[in-house]
């Protein structure tokens, strides 16, 4: 039988309404407890004021929502069919002859376009604004001053080599090295001032792409400007002769003084958007890009993860309450749901280490919920 737009729209209404209300409420609850640590952690810091306190966790609150997306989901979900379960609203439509899957398509399309929404126009707000907060966070409230204040005031980086030409006027003094393959750098007290990353005694090893030692350069320092490292007091040591004499050169890289930050910072700092070619330059540059893509994937499984969240919350909540047992298989519902979260982190962790594929960690959880879903419904509507 064909669903009537009116009921469905009525349903769907109803699963909206319940799912946002969920989604205020439980963010707010949890922006609060992250406030309230927040406030804990800048006790002893006299600069951090409350107003700084109160902007860092309003910057946090989109990256908390896409979050608990999903448990709004599913607790809206709850809340939503058992009010209908309860007021004989889908009881009368069942015996009408409306099917489950009929009245269950709305609700799960509204999951998978706000799940689309968190993902596609949602992420980038929140990693622009997280971004942001981690700053004011790393400035104010930790001791460690950001990404790239690493142990010991050491940075190792890994770039695509890149063949020298039109170089300016720092390398005037010096010859080029053209060769491709990767070089290897290796600074100490890294200090960053606005758009410029300084280092202090450089080493530079450059490899051919067969891993052979090419040359190395050790500099007294070094400054990462747009499109180039410009080292000072740089002697190159080639394979089989002495070092030459102090010089100035430039060597081309493709990163930059944030695409640095960025590849020590968390990859929720990251839009939806902008994962595709940050990964790229990872992977061009030698960093690991095994969180990213993670990241990356879960943003996209993020719709068909709410879908799944609405199909669970129907499957625990449409039981007739006259046949009792209904608070026993509402709380059912909400256990299923976090079980399914305590995979997809377990999940996650072994995508991190690598003993999974990154598709598979993300995708698995919300794939093998539905399927259990599916499974659930089909008992509960035919069984």
């Amino acid at each position: 039988m064909k669903l009537p737009l009116t009921l469905s729209l009525y349903i769907s209404r109803q699963f909206l309404l319940s799912t946002l209300s969920m989604l205020l409420a439980l963010s707010g609850l949890v922006a609060m407890f992250d406030f309230i640590e927040l406030l804990r952690r800048s006790a002893s810091r006299a600069e951090a004021t409350f107003a700084l306190v109160s902007q860092i966790a309003a910057l946090r609150l989109p990256f908390i929502m896409i979050q608990i997306l999903p448990f709004a989901v599913l607790l809206g979900g709850i809340l939503a069919f058992w009010k209908l379960t309860r007021s004989s609203e889908l009881i009368v439509a069942r015996a009408s002859g409306v099917s489950a899957w009929a009245f269950l398509a709305m609700p799960m399309l509204c999951a998978m376009l706000l799940g689309a929404f968190a993902s596609g126009a949602l992420s980038p707000l929140s990693s622009a604004m997280l971004a942001r907060a981690e700053v004011l966070d790393n400035t104010y409230l930790r001791a460690g001053g950001g990404p790239l204040a690493l142990t010991g005031g050491q940075l190792w980086l890994r770039q695509a080599d890149h063949e020298q030409s039109g170089l300016g006027p720092a390398a005037a003094d010096g010859a080029a090295l053209n060769s491709s393959g990767v070089a290897i750098i290796h600074a100490h007290g890294v200090q960053l001032s606005g758009k410029t990353l300084s280092t202090q005694d450089v080493s530079v090893f450059r490899v051919d792409a067969a891993d052979h030692l090419l040359a190395r350069i050790e500099a007294t320092g070094a400054k990462l400007t747009q499109g180039a490292w410009e080292l000072d007091g740089a002697r190159v040591i080639l394979p089989g002769k002495l070092p030459d004499q102090p010089r100035a050169l430039l060597l081309p890289t493709d990163l930059t003084v944030a695409r640095v930050q960025d590849s020590f910072a968390s990859p929720d700092t990251l839009s939806l958007w902008a994962l595709p070619g940050f990964i790229a330059l990872l992977e061009r540059s030698g960093f690991s890009s095994l969180r990213h893509r993670l990241h990356f994937h879960s943003l996209l499984s993020l719709p068909l993860l709410s879908a799944t969240m609405a199909l669970v919350a129907a499957g625990f909540s449409m039981r007739p309450a006259r046949r009792g047992g209904v608070a026993r298989m509402i709380g059912s519902g909400v256990a299923a749901g976090f079980l399914l979260f305590v995979v997809s982190k377990v999940a996650e962790e072994f995508g991190q280490s690598g003993a999974l594929p990154v598709s598979l960690a993300a995708w698995a959880p919300a794939v093998a919920g539905m399927l259990l879903a599916v499974a659930l419904l089909l008992h509960t509507e035919d069984g």
